[in-house]
C-alpha cells in the first residue's frame, strides 16, 4: 500500500479563507466521484464556512474529558475504519487535548498518510516552527501551537490562500470572522494593518522559497543543466576595485524593473590567501549590496571565470553583470580577460552584461605576491625567455638578419637576459646570461662554430657581457622583488588601517572581525580561544565556521594558532599559512583581543550607567516627593495636635473625622512610600520575581481593595488558563493601573477590568471612559514622574504606571496603552500562560491564532 498524498492550504493570516477553500476542493472532488469525508473541520461559527459543510459526510468526533470539561477531537480509528480516499483535517498545527493518541494533529495526519489515505489540511504561516521568533517580533505573540517546517515542506501540494490586509479587516468588521463583541479587540491587536502586511509578506516569501525547492529538485532529478528563467536572479561579479559600486547600482536598477528579482554580489578570491582586492572597498560594496536588498558572497576559486559561472548556474541565475576590463591594451596579450571568457562560456541561457565605468583601461595595478616569491606562471615564462629566447635570437641573426656586429649582438642577448630577470627573477636571468654567452661564442665570435676564442678582445667582450648580464639581472630581480614586496605591504597596511579604524570607531563586532580573518586568509573556521587560569580548559569567546569547517575548541586542533598574551589564542583551520603571513595574522589577533576587551568594557560601562541612573533616580525621587510627603504628614500632625488639645472639647463625630483624616493620610503615605521603594528597586535591578502558577481570579479582586466600591466592573472568566506570575507583583501592578483608571474615569461610569486568552498569553484589559491620551503621549505616561493633565480625584507624583510596567516586564509580560472604542483609554496587561495549559477554544484570541 502506497503512502497517501498531502495537500495543504497555507494561510497568510487567520480568516483569509483556508477552510473555505479546503471545503470547496472537497465539493469538487465529490462531484468527480471521489470518496471524500470530513475528519475534523472547525468553522468557528462562521456562517459561510458552516454552509460549506452541507453535503459532505462527517466522521463522528471522539469526545475527551479533561479538567471537568468535554472536548472533541478527530477520531483516527473511525477514519481508518471508514477508509475514504480523501479526508479533510483542519488546523494542522493544533495541539490535541491530553488523553488523545498523539500530542499534535500533524502526527494524526502522518498516521493517515502512512495508511494510504490522502489528506487535505490547512495551516497558517505563523504556526511554522522556524518562523516563531519572527512572528513574535511582528505580533508580540508567541505561538504555542506550531508544526515542524519539514512536515509542511513534505506536502505534495501547497496552495497559498492570500488576501489583502484591507479586505481582511473589512471581513472582520462585517462580522464574517468573529462575533461583533470581539471585533474591536481583534482589529486593535492581532489584526492591525502592519501585522497583516508583514505576515502576508512572510507567507509569500516562504512559498516562493518552497517553489524554488521544487524547481531545484526537479532540475536535479531530470539532470537539467540549463538555466530556467523562472525568476530573475542577477549575479554581480566584483573584483574589489572601485568600479564595483557602479556595477551594484546598475544591477539594482535592472532588478527594480522586474518584480521579485534578486541581486547576488560575488567576489572570487584565489585560494592562496591574500589577494589584490582592497578589503576596505569590499566592505563598502558589501554594505551597499545589503542596503539595496541583495546578498554578498565570498567564493574561493583559482579559475575566476569558471568559478563565477559555476556559482551563477548553482543559484539558477539569469543574468551576470561585469565591468569593462581595467587592463591596458598591451595587457591583453596575456589572455582575453574575465569578461570575454565569461561571455564566451555562458551559453544561451545566461545573459552577460558588460558595464562601462570610469576605471576602464586605467590598469589593474600591481598584484600582491605571496611574500617575496613570484608566481609560478611568471617563473615558467622567465625560464622560457631565458633559454628559448637566446636560441631563437641566434637563429634569427645567423639566417635571417644582417650582420649587425658583435657589440649589437651582445646588446640583443643582454635584452633577453633582462627580460628573463623581469619575468622569472634571478635564476632564469643567470641561466640566460650563461647560455647567451655560449651562443655568442659559438655563432658570432671568430673562429665561428667553435667553442674557442682567438682574439683577446673578444674574450674581454664576452667577460664584460657576462658581468653586465649578471649585474643587470641582479638589479632587475631585486627591483621586481622590492616592487612586489611594497605592493604586498601596501595591501597589508590597507587591511590593518581599515581594521584599526573600524575598531576605534566601534563599528566592528568580534564575529565580524573573525569573518574578516577567515575571508582574508581563505580559512574554513576561525575562533578566539581564552582560558581564565592555567588549569582551566579553553573556552571559545567567538568563532565563525563555514559549512565545510568544524568548530575549534583548543589551539592544538587548529592548523594555525596565534598566541595573544598568556591566556588567549587566535586559532584557524583550513590550511597552513606561510611564515610571512603570520605578521598580518598577529595584528588581527591583537585587534581581536582589543575588540573582546572593548565589548567587555562596554558591558561594564552599561552596568555602571545603570547604577548611575539608579542613583540619579533616587536623587530625583527625594526632590520630587518632598511636597507630597509633607502634605499628608502636615494633615496627620494637625489632626493629632487637635486631638491632644486640652482647651477644646471635641464631639465624637469630630474625633471620628479627625481619626479618619489621620488614617487617610497614613494610607497616602504608605502608598507613596511603597511606589518610591518599588521604583528604586526597579531602577537598580533588584526586583526578583517569584514565579508560580496561579489563577487570575485569585489575584485581581485583591488588587481592587484601594478603589471605591462600585467603581469597577470585573469580568474574569473561570475558563481562563492559569498564569505564570509573581502574585505580589501582579497585584501591585493591577492595583496601580486600576487606581489610575478610576481617577480619570467620569463619576458614575465604572472601569471595566476584563481578561481573555490569546494563544499562550493572557490579557488583562482595564478600560476607562475618561478623556484618553493622544498617541504621542502613550509611551511617555509610563515614565517616572510623568502625569498627563490633572487627575480630577486624588494626587500623586506620576509613579503608578511606571511601577506597573516595571513589574509587568519583570514577570515577562508587557503593559501598553491603547484607545478605548467609543472614547477613553485601555491599559492592556499581557501575561504568560502557565506551561502545559491548553488554550481555551471558545475565546476570541484562541481562535485568532488557531
Amino acid at each position: 500500500m502506497g503512502r497517501g498524498k498531502l495537500r495543504i492550504y497555507l494561510g497568510a493570516a487567520p480568516g483569509v479563507g483556508k477552510t473555505y477553500a479546503m471545503l470547496s476542493e472537497a465539493h469538487r472532488r465529490v462531484e468527480r466521484g471521489t470518496d471524500a469525508v470530513v475528519g475534523f473541520v472547525e468553522h468557528h461559527n462562521r456562517p459561510r464556512t458552516e454552509v460549506m459543510l452541507h453535503g459532505l459526510e462527517e466522521v463522528p468526533r471522539r469526545e475527551i474529558t479533561y479538567r471537568g470539561a468535554v472536548f472533541t477531537e478527530m477520531d483516527i480509528d473511525a477514519v481508518l475504519a471508514r477508509r475514504p480516499a480523501v479526508v479533510l483535517v483542519d488546523e494542522l498545527a493544533h495541539t490535541n487535548v491530553p488523553g488523545s493518541r498523539n500530542t499534535k494533529r500533524w502526527q494524526d495526519v502522518e498516521e493517515l498518510l502512512q495508511a494510504g489515505v490522502d489528506v487535505v489540511s490547512t495551516v497558517n504561516i505563523q504556526h511554522l516552527e522556524s518562523l516563531g521568533d519572527v512572528v513574535e517580533s511582528i505580533t508580540g505573540v508567541r505561538q504555542q501551537e506550531t508544526v515542524p517546517d519539514e512536515v509542511v515542506r513534505r506536502a505534495d501540494q501547497i496552495e497559498l490562500v492570500d488576501m489583502s490586509p484591507q479586505a481582511l479587516r473589512r471581513r472582520m468588521a462585517h462580522g464574517n470572522i468573529y462575533k461583533p463583541d470581539k471585533v474591536d479587540a481583534a482589529l486593535s491587536n492581532y489584526f492591525r494593518p502592519g501585522n497583516l502586511t508583514a505576515l502576508r509578506e512572510l507567507a509569500l516569501l516562504w512559498t516562493a522559497d518552497r517553489v524554488d525547492e521544487y524547481l531545484r529538485q526537479y532540475r536535479t532529478e531530470h539532470s537539467v543543466s540549463t538555466i530556467w528563467q523562472a525568476r530573475e536572479r542577477i549575479v554581480v561579479g566584483l573584483t574589489g576595485g572601485p568600479e564595483g559600486r557602479t556595477l551594484i547600482r546598475r544591477a539594482a536598477r535592472m532588478a527594480a524593473k522586474g518584480s521579485g528579482s534578486e541581486i547576488l554580489a560575488v567576489y572570487i578570491a584565489r585560494s592562496d590567501g591574500l589577494t589584490s582586492a582592497s578589503p576596505k572597498e569590499l566592505a563598502v560594496q558589501r554594505t551597499l549590496v545589503e542596503d539595496l536588498g541583495g546578498t554578498f558572497h565570498h567564493v574561493i576559486g583559482d579559475d575566476v571565470p569558471a568559478s563565477l559561472l559555476e556559482f551563477a548556474r548553482g543559484v539558477n541565475a539569469t543574468q551576470i553583470v561585469l565591468g569593462s576590463s581595467r587592463r591596458k591594451t598591451w595587457q591583453y596579450i596575456f589572455g582575453p580577460g574575465v569578461g570575454q571568457t565569461v561571455a564566451r562560456d555562458s551559453g544561451p541561457d545566461l545573459d552577460v552584461h558588460i558595464v562601462t565605468h570610469e576605471e576602464v583601461a586605467k590598469g589593474r595595478g600591481l598584484p600582491v605576491a605571496r611574500g617575496a616569491r613570484l608566481g609560478r606562471g611568471r617563473i615558467v615564462a622567465g625560464w622560457l625567455v631565458g633559454l628559448v629566447g637566446p636560441a631563437l635570437l641566434s637563429l634569427l641573426l645567423t639566417h635571417i638578419g644582417p650582420d649587425l656586429g658583435l657589440a649589437n649582438d651582445m646588446l640583443l642577448f643582454l635584452c633577453m637576459t633582462v627580460a628573463a630577470a623581469l619575468l622569472g627573477g634571478l635564476l632564469p636571468a643567470l641561466a640566460s646570461a650563461a647560455f647567451g654567452s655560449l651562443l655568442l661564442n659559438y655563432f658570432f665570435v671568430e673562429p665561428l662554430h667553435q667553442w674557442t676564442i682567438t682574439d683577446p678582445k673578444n674574450i674581454v667582450a664576452i667577460t664584460i657581457f657576462v658581468f653586465v648580464a649578471v649585474s643587470v639581472a641582479s638589479v632587475v630581480d631585486l627591483a621586481a622583488r622590492r616592487t612586489h614586496q611594497a605592493a604586498r605591504l601596501r595591501a597589508e597596511s590597507e587591511i590593518l588601517s581599515f581594521l584599526a579604524g573600524s575598531v576605534l570607531r566601534g563599528d566592528s563586532s568580534l564575529e565580524a572581525l573573525l569573518e574578516r580573518v577567515r575571508e582574508t586568509f581563505a580559512m574554513e573556521s576561525v575562533a578566539l580561544l581564552e582560558r581564565t587560569s592555567e588549569v582551566d580548559p579553553w573556552t571559545c569567546a567567538a568563532s565563525v565556521v563555514t559549512n565545510s569547517g568544524k568548530p575549534l575548541l583548543r589551539p592544538e586542533d587548529a592548523d594555525v594558532d596565534m598566541p595573544v598574551g598568556d591566556n588567549m589564542a587566535l586559532a584557524l583551520s583550513g590550511r597552513v599559512l606561510p611564515a610571512e603571513d603570520r605578521r598580518v595574522l598577529a595584528a588581527f589577533a591583537a585587534q581581536a583581543a582589543v575588540v573582546l576587551d572593548r565589548q567587555r568594557l562596554v558591558g561594564e560601562a552599561e552596568r555602571a550607567r545603570r547604577l548611575d541612573e539608579g542613583n540619579r533616580i533616587r536623587v530625583a525621587l527625594l526632590a520630587a516627593v518632598s511636597h507630597d510627603l509633607r502634605t499628608p504628614l502636615a494633615a496627620i500632625k494637625a489632626a493629632v495636635t487637635s486631638l491632644r488639645s486640652d482647651d477644646v472639647a471635641w464631639s465624637e463625630e469630630d474625633e471620628a473625622e479627625l481619626l479618619a483624616g489621620i488614617e487617610d493620610g497614613a494610607d497616602r503615605l504608605d502608598h507613596l512610600v511603597g511606589n518610591l521603594l518599588d521604583m528604586s528597586r526597579l531602577q537598580t535591578g533588584t526586583v526578583t520575581p517569584l514565579i508560580r502558577e496561579i489563577d487570575l481570579d485569585e489575584v485581581v479582586p485583591m488588587a481592587l481593595g484601594g478603589v471605591p466600591e462600585g467603581s469597577v466592573t470585573l469580568d474574569i472568566p473561570e475558563t481562563l488558563p492559569m498564569v505564570a506570575v509573581d502574585p505580589g507583583l501582579l497585584e501591585r501592578s493591577v492595583a496601580n493601573v486600576v487606581e489610575n483608571a478610576v481617577k480619570h474615569s467620569p463619576g458614575g461610569t465604572p472601569v471595566l477590568v476584563a481578561a481573555s486568552a490569546l494563544g499562550d498569553r493572557v490579557e488583562v484589559r482595564v478600560a476607562d471612559r475618561g478623556p484618553g491620551v493622544p498617541d504621542s503621549a502613550k509611551d511617555r505616561i509610563f515614565e517616572p514622574f510623568q502625569r498627563y493633565g490633572d487627575a480630577p480625584r486624588g494626587a500623586g507624583v506620576g509613579l503608578g504606571l511606571a511601577v506597573a510596567r516595571g513589574f509587568a516586564e519583570a514577570m515577562g509580560g508587557t503593559l501598553a496603552a491603547e484607545d478605548t472604542p467609543g472614547g477613553g483609554m485601555t491599559m492592556v496587561l499581557t501575561l504568560r500562560a502557565a506551561d502545559g495549559v491548553a488554550p481555551v477554544r471558545p475565546d476570541l484570541p484562541a481562535q485568532a491564532t488557531s
